[in-house]
């Protein structure tokens, strides 16, 4: 593939199915946390071992994104996209069989070493094939899929979860996958390669304290919102009293509210900014932290997410775009540690936000969280003024 701009007939179809690629990925990574209750009723362990699986899943992904990257940096992206949603597939039919956590918990690890592939890779491809003038919209727009996945995917996973149980729902995922993989295989023009990283290449990236700061801004707001979000089923459930219906509800208005946000991303991030629409999302995240211990009822929850919501998954889409423009060349590690950050922020707070609930109980969560978003703000805030990369921060 060369520098050229794809036919737009072709754009439009792999910006489709990558968007398709990321919706299946993200009901995947998410399944675990609509379905926590019945995970830990069945297998007949506490909430906070559960949810270990969200930090290990997470771990496996941080580290597996950028480790991907180097030994598959010279594959066909068609292929590889292809074969990373079919062991996506093939991982949550076995997850689906297995007796216990003791089992359950490797294989849930190798199989979401396929979104460690899948999410950055896309973004990568996407950047790779559209014109400059719609490189970040094109990034925010298949990144549209982890928002839709919060609409549909996990308020079905959590309903599924209540109602036929966790194994059921991770069924359902194999089966969405499998459609996928014949999606991004159909639309993927063939021999797609975005520029190959040297191992100086990646030096580069990790000396550049500005990229690494902007990186790091990913993982913070990760940890911040995960400490919270990662048992957000079981705390509406056993402190809110919320019953199964009202917890899918919840599900769907907080991804209804993130799939709109991301929509606004999309459309406007090449207009105001991608570095400025990170500063004010990550303020709409932390005002809802702030407010979150004023939550008593399933209504107040439901008016006190929206702006979290509305952040939540165009945070991560615009800090793709943001590293998009600020290195384009280095697209494809930029967007292997962008994800790798993701995980990372994700594992920080299920790990931690377990620990903190088993010790202190559920009222610190909103606090720390608080907190880890602040810090995010402030060193969002400090990269934006430093205009040493090429395109802007």
């Amino acid at each position: 593939m060369t520098a050229a701009a794809p036919p737009p007939r072709v754009l439009a179809a792999t910006r489709w199915a990558l968007l398709f690629g990321n919706f299946v990925i993200g009901c995947g990574v998410m399944v675990v946390s609509g379905t926590l209750n019945d995970l830990a009723r069945s297998l007949q362990i506490s909430v906070a071992l559960a949810g270990q699986l969200i930090a290990i899943a997470a771990a496996l992904m941080c580290f597996g994104a950028p480790l991907m990257a180097m030994l598959l940096g010279g594959w066909d992206r068609r292929r590889l996209l292809t074969l990373a949603l079919l062991w996506y597939a093939l991982g949550h039919a076995l997850c689906a069989l297995m007796p216990d956590y003791g089992a359950l918990w490797p294989v849930r690890a190798l199989t979401v070493l396929a979104a460690a592939v899948f999410t950055p890779q896309a973004a990568a491809v996407i950047g790779h094939m559209a014109p400059p003038e719609q490189r970040g919209r094109s990034i925010t727009f298949v990144f549209l899929g982890w928002s839709v996945a919060s609409v549909a995917g996990m308020p079905i996973s959590a309903w599924i979860g209540e109602s036929l149980g966790w194994r059921w729902a991770m069924a359902w995922v194999a089966v969405i996958a499998l459609a996928a993989a014949a999606a991004v295989f159909r639309a993927l023009p063939d021999d797609v390669r975005p520029p190959g990283m040297s191992l100086r290449a990646w030096r580069g990236v990790f000396a550049n304290p500005v990229l690494m700061a902007i990186v790091a801004v990913t993982a913070l707001t990760g940890a911040g919102q995960f400490t919270v979000f990662a048992y957000y089923a079981p705390y509406l459930s056993q402190v809110i009293e919320a019953s199964p219906g009202e917890i899918s509800l919840l599900f769907g208005w907080f991804g209804a509210w993130g799939l709109f946000g991301n929509m606004m991303l999309s459309r406007h991030v090449d207009r105001i900014g991608a570095a400025r629409a990170v500063a004010v999302l990550l303020g709409l995240v932390a005002f809802s932290l702030l407010l979150w211990p004023l939550g008593s009822t399933p209504l107040r929850i439901g008016v006190l997410i929206v702006p979290w919501a509305l952040a939540c998954f165009a945070s991560n889409s615009a800090q793709q775009a943001r590293l998009g423009a600020a290195a384009p060349l280095l697209a494809p590690a930029l967007m292997a540690l962008n994800t790798s950050a993701i995980y990372l922020g994700q594992a920080v707070g299920a790990s931690g936000g377990g620990w903190l609930m088993e010790h202190f109980g559920w009222d610190v969560l909103s606090w720390v969280g608080l907190g880890w978003t602040l810090l995010a703000l402030a060193l969002s805030l400090w990269a934006a003024r430093r205009p040493a990369l090429a395109g802007g921060a």
